[in-house]
C-alpha cells in the first residue's frame, strides 16, 4: 500500500501507447508515445526518471502528483480532513502523512476512502499533465508506483519499464538513505506486487543493483530502446501510409 500514489493510469491515446496532439503551433500533430515507469519501494525508480527527463523526456509523476493535491488549501487536502479528522494534520499544518498511513493500513474501508477522495482529482491532474506535455515532447513517462497493480493500466501503453532491483538491497537503501525501520520497510514491500510479477509485465528492465554509474549506462541502454521503438513505429506507419496509397 502506498498512500502517496495509488494513481490508477488514466487511458489515453490512439493505439497502442501513441497518439496525436497538435503541436506547438496547434497545426502540425506531435505523435508521441507514453511509456509507464514503475518499481517497488526502494527501486531507485525517481533517479531513473530524473535521468530520462534529462534526456529529454516528459515526465508526469504519480506521487508528487498526489503531493500536490494533498497540499493545505488544496480540495484533495480539505476532503480528506473532513473524513479522518483534524489529527492528520500537524504542528506546522501540513498533512501528517505518517498519521495517514497508520490509519489505511490495515483497515480496507478507510483505504478504500482515502482512494475514493484522491484517485479521481489525481486522473484529472496527471491527464491534464499530460496533454500539456504531448504539445512539446515525443516521449512522456508515467511515473506511477502502483503501474502493475491497476487493472489493465498498461495496456495502451508504448510499453513498460521496471526499474529493479533485489529486495535485500532495497531494504539496505531505504534504511540507509530514507530513515525506515527495517520491519517497516519489509511490510511496505509485502504490500506490493512481487519483484516476480513487475518483472513478468516489463518490456524493459533497468537493472538498479549497482552503483550510480552503472545506473547511467543502464537508463542510456532504456533510453536507446526508446528511440529504437519510436524508430520501429515511424516505419510501420510509413509502410501502412504507403499501402493505403496503393489501394
Amino acid at each position: 500500500m502506498n498512500i502517496e500514489c495509488g494513481a490508477e493510469h488514466a487511458r489515453w491515446g490512439v493505439g497502442a501507447g501513441v497518439s496525436e496532439k497538435p503541436g506547438s503551433s496547434g497545426r502540425v500533430p506531435l505523435v508521441v508515445a507514453e511509456f509507464g515507469l514503475t518499481g517497488g519501494i526502494g527501486s531507485g525508480k525517481s533517479s531513473v526518471a530524473q535521468r530520462l527527463v534529462a534526456l529529454g523526456a516528459g515526465l508526469v509523476d504519480a506521487d508528487a502528483t498526489v503531493k500536490a493535491l494533498q497540499r493545505p488549501g488544496e480540495a484533495v487536502f480539505e476532503a480528506m480532513v473532513a473524513h479522518f479528522g483534524p489529527d492528520i494534520v500537524g504542528a506546522d499544518g501540513e498533512l501528517d502523512r505518517p498519521a495517514i498511513a497508520a490509519i489505511v493500513f490495515n483497515d480496507e474501508d478507510q483505504l478504500k476512502a482515502l482512494n475514493e477522495i484522491v484517485h479521481p482529482a489525481v486522473r484529472v491532474s496527471m491527464q491534464e499533465q499530460r496533454d500539456e506535455l504531448a504539445r512539446t515532447h515525443r516521449v512522456v513517462i508515467l511515473d506511477i508506483p502502483l503501474l502493475v497493480e491497476g487493472s489493465s493500466a498498461y495496456a495502451d501503453l508504448a510499453g513498460v519499464i521496471v526499474v529493479d532491483v533485489p529486495a535485500d538491497l532495497a531494504v539496505e537503501r531505504l534504511t540507509e538513505f530514507r530513515g525506515f525501520d527495517e520491519q517497516d520497510a519489509r511490510a511496505r514491500m509485502a504490500n506490493q506486487v512481487s519483484r516476480e510479477e513487475r518483472i513478468k509485465l516489463a518490456d524493459f528492465v533497468v537493472d538498479n543493483s549497482g552503483p550510480l554509474e552503472d545506473l547511467d549506462v543502464e537508463v542510456a541502454r532504456c533510453w536507446a530502446w526508446i528511440q529504437g521503438w519510436l524508430a520501429g513505429n515511424a516505419a510501420a506507419n510509413k509502410k501502412s501510409e504507403e499501402k493505403s496509397e496503393k489501394v
